[in-house]
């Protein structure tokens, strides 16, 4: 792999550390919907999760320009993070 490869291999790690997060707190905001006795606080956390929403898809956009256009270096990227993840 040359520098910008590893760059670029590197971006979409990190994208996909950031779609994890992302995920992580739309669930936690998710559990909360509609617990409050309080309309402007389920407003409020309605709000939250549907931005997190967003975020998530604007961020999955952003790592599909960025994968590799051939399947196989895809596919050997994901089996590579797959693995360093335990999965």
């Amino acid at each position: 792999m040359d520098l910008s490869e590893d760059y670029a291999h590197g971006r979409r790690d990190g994208l996909r550390l950031a779609l994890a997060i992302l995920a992580a707190e739309e669930a936690r905001w998710a559990a909360l919907l509609g617990e409050s006795k309080s309309w402007r606080t389920n407003a409020t956390r309605s709000i939250r999760h549907k931005a997190l929403q967003v975020a998530q898809q604007r961020v999955q956009t952003a790592l599909n320009r960025l994968a590799p256009k051939d399947d196989a270096a895809l596919t050997a990227e994901l089996d590579a993070a797959l693995k360093k993840l335990g999965l």
